[in-house]
């Protein structure tokens, strides 16, 4: 499913039965401007985040954002990857340089 906005996919999440918490948004909002990322990778961050942690933890979702930024992964397609590739090789943690 495409979701166009960060608002929409936390709509979406809603409709699934996960709902973050007002404070989980903030920190959402938050790891969006500490990294200047856009809701594209946002989103990514937040599905892997869920995927790996089980639930929302804001030290992973940061850490994925800044190593979105720090190997300049600057949209959706190239983010997935990268997370598809921690996942798979069961790394776990976003690496950093």
């Amino acid at each position: 499913m495409h979701h166009n906005s960060l608002e929409d996919y936390l709509m979406f999440l809603a409709s699934k039965g996960i709902k973050l918490k007002d404070s989980e948004k903030a920190f959402v909002e938050f790891g969006k401007y500490l990294t200047d990322a856009d809701d594209s990778l946002v989103t990514v961050a937040i599905e892997y985040t869920l995927k790996v942690q089980r639930e929302f933890d804001g030290s992973y979702y940061i850490a994925l954002l800044e190593a979105f930024k720090q190997h300049k992964i600057t949209n959706k397609k190239s983010a997935l990857r990268y997370c598809r590739n921690l996942f798979e090789n069961k790394i776990g943690e976003p690496v950093l340089k």
